[in-house]
């Protein structure tokens, strides 16, 4: 590594530290995807989304709520250019499928506070739907955009 490289990724430590995240990041993903998989129909997933989360979510584009696109795996209140409630910003760690799962239940009892009321009652349309995002994000499949 250059000594620019070195001061701009912090050296040595910076190697480090993302040898050791990597291989975590990608043990939550194959969780996620075995999760999903089990019972869930992401093609059923993509029609419950557009109709039960579509007025407020897309994949690609902020909204009411955040977009969706690559959200299995990716921390809690990242992504770009959203603002997100206080809530959700306590909340920390990363979308899981299990996570999604318990969220989808009942946002309000997960992150009381956060902007999200909707709830998907039905445990088959929730794996449908977390098959359908765990489809549109980076390992968890082939992808729709």
């Amino acid at each position: 590594m250059t000594p620019i490289m070195q001061e701009k990724h912090g050296g040595p430590a910076w190697r480090c530290a993302a040898l050791a995240v990597a291989p975590v990041v990608g043990l939550i993903t194959l969780v996620s995807v075995a999760w999903a998989q089990e019972g869930g129909d992401p093609s059923a997933g993509q029609e419950l989304y557009q109709s039960k989360c579509g007025g407020c979510h897309s994949l690609d584009s902020n909204r009411v709520g955040p977009a969706h696109r690559g959200v299995v795996g990716r921390r809690v209140a990242s992504a770009p250019d959203y603002t997100y409630s206080a809530a959700i910003k306590k909340l920390g760690g990363v979308w899981t499928a299990a996570r999604l799962d318990q969220w989808l239940q009942g946002p309000q009892k997960v992150a009381p506070g956060s902007k999200m009321f909707f709830a998907v009652a039905d445990a088959k349309q929730r794996r449908d739907i977390i098959a359908y995002l765990t489809a549109n994000s980076p390992t968890g499949g082939t992808s729709s955009k």
